[in-house]
């Protein structure tokens, strides 16, 4: 499976680590669990980890936006975990779209971003 996450540090932290290629069906298993999570415990810190993520097929790149667009405001850090020069673009393109403190992390220092989503 592509997508895979976890709550971490009680429900606060959501690490999600995306690889191969995103399809519709893992929008409609993670948004629920996403929402739930907002419901349960407001404002997420989030941990993307796009570490061997090769993007989305076209239905699925129509659902990451549609997410980002509802949810930006729910997100309170983000830390973006990546191994690619256009993982670290992400996170650059994404900052205007968010008031959520954003930070790139190299797939080598995972650990350190795990640390800085618990101490912000």
């Amino acid at each position: 499976m592509p997508l895979k996450f976890s709550e971490e540090n009680s429900g606060k932290v959501l690490a999600v680590h995306v690889s191969g290629k995103l399809t519709n069906a893992d929008y409609e298993q993670f948004v629920p669990e996403f929402e739930r999570l907002i419901r349960q415990n407001g404002k997420m810190r989030l941990l993307f980890d796009m570490t061997g993520f090769n993007g989305w097929e076209v239905d699925a790149l129509w659902d990451e936006i549609k997410f980002d667009i509802k949810y930006f405001a729910d997100i309170e850090f983000l830390a973006i975990v990546g191994d690619k020069k256009w993982h670290h673009a992400m996170a650059v393109f994404c900052k205007p779209f968010t008031k959520a403190t954003i930070r790139y992390f190299d797939h080598t220092d995972a650990v350190e971003a795990r640390e800085w989503l618990g101490e912000s």
